[in-house]
């Protein structure tokens, strides 16, 4: 035979080398043992040079060729399906051998939401704060005593007021709060730091004037405003706080005033500090809260309790509110009503997310997100606003030994900083930055005054925006011992006729709660005594001012003193009332167990930690030009 005949069949033999194995079994390995087996499957074909499985040689034909190479055509295909067979079948193998996952549910169609936290689980305020504190439930409260950080100061060591040979509250305003000029705030604080200020201050604390104890304030002989033609015995009246019982008893057990709402930023200013009121401002119906015609407070046909200093309007024609002072001025009712409607826009959310809810599930997780919301703009706005970003030590959750209880020194000296930036004129603007054609409010006249709202006016003009998007654009008095004509000698009226002097009143009710005096308070609160004028404050004039107010630095009313500091760097109040808010807010926080960080998790932690105030005035007004941080004003035009 040719060479080349031989080498074509050793060629065929090694192209189907696995022709006539069994699956999985070995291969062959070599062109004699493929051969052999071929010739073994087909005894009529007997291979040249190949012995047969019988051990014998003979020559091929050419015919027999031709049906060795057609065989070999056919046994390559036969193999080529074999192979493939082999490896699926191997496939299936190895697949039947895995192990198999569990079978999945079937696939539903998509459902609402999950409720999430913040609205099933998180548990709500009670209305009058008891039970925040599991191991002392009365901690934080409305009805118990304030705090005291230094000792308290009542000239008879109990109860009679503090400060009875320093010069009258009305002689000391004369000398140090008399303002000519607007002095504009040197960080350009906007109006929103009064504003929203005094809406938190009347969250977290209120102390009652009691009727049967008066201590009113001599008016210095010839004073121009209350006392023109010199007769030496006007005088501006002053009630004293109500006090706990209990105490005034002895040295000690000094007398103690009350704090009559709760101490919690809990939105008790919205709701409510007790059963009765909480449920009076409710309408039962989707949760919502009551309201009047234009999306306004309700006004007080109920005959609520409500305070009317003014007497502008009669009781049943003011607005109200969780606070007895909501009509104190018209800002204030602007606010409040901004968070009225910002609980009612968050029953209608939830009640299209969970249809199925009834009116106690929707109040409770409205009000939620609304103290949440207070609770974020007051740590991540305000107080960083006035305090400069690192007063308030990172929250690290909740401690149980903390007491969050307001101490007399906040609420009756420090956080009354808000007097000094109010403005003679309260400004009302269009979105567009534009005044609006009835002009500004006078601040004498917008108190305790809710018909200078008209939601009839066109385009807002009577509503609250205008009052909130000037709040945003102009900027506040500074932080100073300095008040405007229109709080320190035409407070609710004319002079004598009903009208006070607010700082005469701070300093009055600093000495009728035996507050300690600016030195001692200081130390109180780990600062160093001063030992001169100068030490507090580097102006002159102020200086000058103080000594002749007082006799010493060591017997300064506490309000006159830490309003005289010069500010902190960063910070728009001294050292002292720097130390006092930042301690009372970080009480306030760390104490509550139900503060909105130690509550929520995941998107509802992220959603009321991005809550800004501007977001919440744009959800609930017309208003949409506004910048990020409304507590820094912009000038009008300004970019964003």
């Amino acid at each position: 035979m040719p060479k080349k005949s031989v080498t074509l069949i050793m060629a065929v033999a090694l192209t189907t080398s696995t022709f006539a194995l069994a699956p999985g079994s070995a291969s062959a390995t070599s062109p004699a043992q493929v051969a052999s087996q071929l010739a073994s499957a087909h005894p009529s074909l007997q291979l040249q040079g190949v012995t047969t499985a019988t051990g014998s040689k003979k020559k091929l034909t050419k015919k027999q060729r031709k049906q060795i190479r057609k065989a070999a055509r056919k046994a390559a295909r036969k193999a080529k399906k074999a192979r493939q067979k082999a490896r699926q079948k191997a496939r299936q193998d190895a697949k039947n051998n895995r192990p198999k996952p569990p079978t999945p549910s079937p696939t539903p169609s998509p459902p609402r939401p999950t409720p999430s936290p913040a609205t099933t689980v998180a548990e709500s305020y009670a209305a009058n704060g008891q039970g925040n504190n599991t191991a002392t439930p009365s901690l934080g409260a409305a009805g118990i005593d304030l705090l005291r950080f230094a000792n308290a100061d009542y000239s008879d060591g109990i109860a009679s007021p503090a400060g009875q040979d320093r010069a009258s509250a009305r002689r000391i305003s004369n000398l140090v709060s008399a303002q000519d000029d607007s002095i504009e705030n040197d960080r350009k604080l906007s109006g929103y730091v009064y504003v929203f200020g005094q809406f938190l201050d009347h969250d977290v604390t209120l102390t009652f004037d009691g009727r049967d104890e008066s201590l009113p304030i001599s008016v210095p002989s010839g004073d121009p405003y209350f006392d023109p033609t010199g007769t030496g015995t006007k005088t501006i009246g002053f009630g004293r706080s109500l006090f706990n019982p209990a105490t005034g008893t002895s040295a000690s057990n000094p007398r103690e005033q009350a704090n009559a709402v709760t101490a919690f930023v809990d939105g008790s200013q919205v709701y409510g500090s007790d059963d009765e009121r909480a449920a009076a401002l409710r309408t039962f119906q989707g949760g919502k809260l009551k309201s009047s015609r234009g999306g306004m407070l309700p006004l007080n046909s109920d005959g609520l309790p409500n305070f009317n200093d003014a007497h502008v309007v009669a009781d049943d024609q003011l607005f109200v509110a969780g606070d007895l002072r909501a009509n104190e001025n018209a800002n204030l009712t602007a606010i409040q009503t901004l968070f009225m409607r910002e609980h009612n826009r968050q029953t209608d959310r939830l009640a299209e997310a969970y249809p199925s809810w009834n009116d106690e599930q929707l109040y409770q997780a409205a009000r939620t997100h609304v103290v949440a919301a207070l609770q974020a703009i007051t740590y991540y706005e305000f107080l960083p606003s006035l305090l400069g970003n690192s007063a308030i030590p990172a929250y690290q959750g909740y401690r149980s030994s903390v007491d969050p209880s307001i101490a007399t020194e906040f609420s009756t000296a420090a956080f009354r900083f808000g007097h000094s930036t109010l403005d003679p004129g309260i400004g009302r603007m269009n979105n567009d930055e534009t005044e609006v054609p009835q002009g500004e409010l006078s601040l004498r006249e917008a108190f305790f005054n809710p018909t200078v709202f008209d939601v009839d006016l066109p385009n807002h003009q009577g509503d609250i925006d205008p009052l909130l998007k000037s709040n945003a654009t102009e900027n506040a008095q500074e932080i100073d011992l300095k008040i405007i004509d229109e709080v320190r000698n035409f407070l609710f009226g004319n002079p004598g006729a009903g009208g006070f002097d607010l700082v005469a009143l701070n300093i009055q009710r600093g000495r009728d709660h035996g507050l300690a005096d600016y030195n001692s308070t200081r130390v109180a609160y780990g600062l160093s005594p001063v030992t001169s004028f100068a030490q507090i404050t580097s102006n002159e004039e102020v200086r000058a001012q103080l000594a002749a107010a007082y006799d010493s630095v060591d017997d300064i009313d506490l309000w006159t003193g830490g309003l005289a500091e010069d500010h902190k760097s960063g910070a728009s109040v001294g050292p002292l009332f720097a130390r006092v808010i930042a301690d009372q807010f970080t009480r306030l926080r760390d104490g509550d167990r139900l503060y909105f960080e130690n509550q929520l998790s995941g998107r509802e932690l992220d959603r009321a930690r991005g809550t800004t105030l501007a977001k919440v005035i744009k959800n609930n007004t017309s208003l949409t030009n506004l910048q990020r941080n409304v507590f820094f004003w912009h000038e009008r035009g300004g970019s964003r």
